[in-house]
């Protein structure tokens, strides 16, 4: 098989080190694997180290936080891109310098672990309901929570503890009920809406079992209230699939950090995840400064050197 563009891009910077720079074996080594992992990364937005932008090595460095790598070992791949790019650039292979002015590991602040949006689809894809009536409305339960968790980054005390009459369909819309019994309006997205329409008509009828009644939005088997465990060990078997271990958490953070990146200003976001004070929402921070550099960038007349 041919070598890839990135791979004859790879290989002819590490010869450059090598043979220019006197590099031992270890190192190169190490450079060789920081930058294939880059490649992949940026494989899966359908780019190449050729193509890379600035966004793409913050997301890579994020992701890589996310993962609990280092700050040590996040700090050397961002040495190995630096260097590879500006070998790219004075060879005039690119025209710009994707780690240019990407803050060292030190001054990041980590954000919470959070899902890649293919992740979440994973996670949200409605999963085998089995061949009971009873499988089948655990299977919507498990759904409809997960489309809920995502829509509105609740936390697992809030989303067991959710009442029917807390749910308001018709404006899409659901009342939670925070820390210190704070309540907080949060949108739900036509997904999540679906999902719960197909989940109150079908599946928790069946779920009530031989009760009259229940206040409680999400239930279990004969109608009772759900657990911190269960709730848990639902999510962990969703994303199962994926080969990577999610959490409730996870998914609340997910929602947080794809409406920043998608240009939510932080204080919509301190709104929906019920954080009392903006300092903690101050985590997505960069998130954000990424969006402003990038609007910036394509909007400002000024932002570009002029052409000589």
């Amino acid at each position: 098989m041919a070598p890839s563009k990135d791979q004859e891009v790879t290989a002819a910077f590490l010869d450059y080190l090598k043979i220019e720079k006197g590099l031992a074996r270890l190192t190169l080594a190490a450079y060789e694997t920081d930058i294939g992992q880059f490649s992949e990364f940026l494989a899966k937005r359908k780019r190449n180290l050729m193509q890379a932008r600035r966004s793409d090595v913050g997301e890579f460095m994020q992701e890589l936080f996310g993962h609990a790598v280092e700050g040590r070992s996040v700090g050397r791949k961002l040495s190995a891109l630096r260097h590879l790019y500006k070998y790219l650039l004075l060879d005039r292979h690119i025209a710009h310098d994707p780690t240019l002015n990407i803050d060292s590991p030190k001054q990041w602040k980590v954000l919470p672990k959070s899902l890649a949006r293919d992740e979440v689809n994973a996670i949200l894809e409605p999963h085998s309901a089995g061949t009971s009536a009873e499988s089948a409305a655990m299977a919507a339960r498990d759904h409809a929570m997960l489309e809920v968790f995502y829509a509105g980054a609740l936390r697992v005390s809030e989303i067991i503890g959710v009442k029917v009459e807390d749910l308001k369909l018709e404006l899409g819309c659901i009342l939670v009920r925070g820390k210190g019994d704070k309540e907080r309006i949060v949108p739900l997205g036509k997904a999540a809406q679906q999902a719960l329409e197909e989940y109150l008509k079908n599946a928790r009828p069946r779920l009530l079992g031989a009760r009259a009644s229940s206040p409680i939005l999400f239930l279990g088997r004969g109608g009772r209230k759900l657990t911190r465990q269960r709730v848990w060990q639902l999510v962990r078997a969703a994303s199962a699939g994926m080969g990577r271990h999610a959490s409730p958490h996870m998914l609340r953070h997910s929602c947080a950090t794809h409406m920043v990146e998608n240009g939510a200003d932080l204080r919509t976001v301190q709104t929906m995840l019920g954080h009392a004070d903006i300092s903690t929402t101050q985590v997505y921070t960069h998130l954000a400064l990424d969006r402003i550099r990038t609007v910036y960038q394509k909007h400002h007349p000024r932002a570009k050197a002029r052409q000589s």
